[in-house]
């Protein structure tokens, strides 16, 4: 097993593939948004042990193919993920506006699934997603036409 993590007493191989949006799905993640969340999200993976594998943060959804050991939950770990980076968000983009701290930037909930052996189709379908995006957006803006 070429992935396989451990920990002290367990060997391991759990992958996910978790999706979730900016509240109200607005389209939120530009340029420099996207580089800070970048660093942000495998830093807050470290702290819990998990590494993401793959990535893409889209200007309205975040894909990610993420690592996660078994003494953690899945929804622990997203949780801590959205919570600690809308924190961060708000900080470093909130400016000095409003006291915010992070509860409204992304949306509650979240889409993950289960990669098994299909990892290397998981990795495909994320690296191409933002692609895919922008090819359905020019079809929605050639159909109002």
């Amino acid at each position: 097993m070429k992935d396989t993590g451990s920990l002290s007493h367990t060997k391991w191989e759990c992958k996910y593939h978790v999706v979730f949006i900016p509240k109200y799905r607005r389209k939120a993640m530009y340029k420099e948004l996207r580089q800070y969340l970048r660093e942000v999200f495998h830093e807050l993976a470290r702290q819990k042990e998990c590494r993401i594998e793959e990535g893409n943060l889209c200007s309205d959804h975040v894909h990610m193919l993420i690592s996660i050991p078994p003494k953690y939950s899945v929804s622990q770990v997203v949780g801590f993920l959205k919570g600690k980076s809308a924190i961060a968000i708000a900080r470093n983009y909130g400016g000095k506006r409003k006291n915010f701290v992070g509860q409204h930037f992304w949306a509650r909930g979240y889409y993950v699934s289960t990669v098994g052996r299909e990892e290397a189709t998981v990795r495909q379908y994320i690296q191409r997603q933002e692609a895919e995006d922008q090819r359905i957006e020019q079809m929605r803006l050639s159909d109002e036409w």
